[in-house]
């Protein structure tokens, strides 16, 4: 006679738990094999750091989806799904909240990459990534893309 198993209880998380948050970004590389970098506009949150292109994900939406409607607000190019390379991922846990970020690589858009809502844009070299100051979340993805490029 088989004994009966109980199901594993599902994780739970503390009552206290920040609440979660899902960004994506990109690392969006040149012909150069350069990633382009922009930096946080005063008046937003970390302003003056170094980030890869990305943002909010919205409910209803994928990933992929928001990092293609994120390029097209942004930086004013457009591409494809297919063209969306996952590398790796973030998390991180500020103080009001806990980031997920997806990475993912890009070498193909169409359009010129243009600073559409008053950012910096500096198109920058593997092996200089880390000279840049970047939000705490960012700066683990550095020799990920060094790897790569």
């Amino acid at each position: 006679m088989a004994l009966a198993r109980r199901a594993p209880r599902p994780y739970r998380c503390r009552m206290n738990s920040p609440p979660v948050i899902l960004v994506v970004a990109v690392a969006l590389i040149d012909a150069d094999g350069r990633v382009l970098l922009a930096q946080r506009p005063a008046g937003k949150t970390m302003a003056g750091l170094w980030e890869f292109p990305g943002g909010k994900v919205h409910e209803g939406e994928t990933p992929e989806a928001a990092l293609i409607r994120e390029l097209k607000e942004e930086l004013g190019i457009d591409t494809h799904e297919s063209c969306l390379a996952p590398l790796t991922f973030a998390s991180y846990r500020y103080e009001n909240f806990h980031l997920l970020m997806p990475l993912y690589v890009c070498r193909r858009w169409q359009g010129l990459v243009t600073a559409r809502e008053g950012q910096q844009l500096s198109w920058v070299r593997a092996e200089r990534l880390d000279r840049y100051a970047m939000p705490p979340a960012d700066k683990p993805l550095i020799p990920i893309l060094k790897d790569l490029l």
